[in-house]
């Protein structure tokens, strides 16, 4: 079976967001926090944060005390991103990790609770899209209005530009 998607290159390698393959790829520490930062737009805060409450492994450190994060973090908090971004909640991104963890056994839970997030988002993008018809249908409201407006100016041979105020000596001339 074929599979075309229009996905974005970096999508397009499904494992590095699957879980299984974030739990086998290379563990070795090679990331810094400041690296983390600038790569992933989280803040040394938040990847502590994460780290906490086991969103993240307990991450490597340096001999002299610093972290140090793998590649697989790196794939971890790209996924994380991702679902945070669709609006996932932290506690169900917590029970997809926990249930990564557990392993291979939990991957219909895994799948099930993806399909009902997606259920979510797909309400979500529904809600967005009818938005959005509003607004361009406000927005083109507004445009014939104001096209009214100007044509009915130059009909009466009123201006449509700018007029700016007399300048005070004008002003005190008059």
């Amino acid at each position: 079976m074929t599979v075309t998607t229009t996905a974005a290159p970096n999508l397009l390698n499904c494992g590095a967001y699957s879980g299984v393959a974030v739990e086998t790829a290379d563990r070795t520490g090679r990331h810094t926090i400041s690296e983390m930062v600038a790569s992933t737009g989280l803040s040394a805060h938040t990847l502590r944060w994460y780290e906490r409450i086991g969103l993240l492994d307990p991450v490597d450190r340096s001999h002299s005390g610093q972290r140090r994060y793998s590649d697989a973090d790196v794939r971890r908090l790209e996924f994380l991103g991702r679902l945070r971004l669709t609006g996932m909640s932290v506690a169900d991104m917590l029970r997809y990790v926990e249930l990564v963890r557990e392993g291979e056994h939990t991957l219909a839970d895994r799948r099930d609770l993806l399909v009902a997030h997606r259920e979510e988002v797909r309400l979500k993008l529904a809600d967005l899209h009818a938005t959005l018809v509003v607004l361009d249908y406000k927005i083109d409201l507004y445009g014939d209005t104001l096209e009214s407006i100007e044509a009915l100016e130059v009909r009466e041979g009123r201006s449509t530009e700018c007029v700016s105020p007399p300048s005070p000596s004008a002003a005190a001339a008059s």
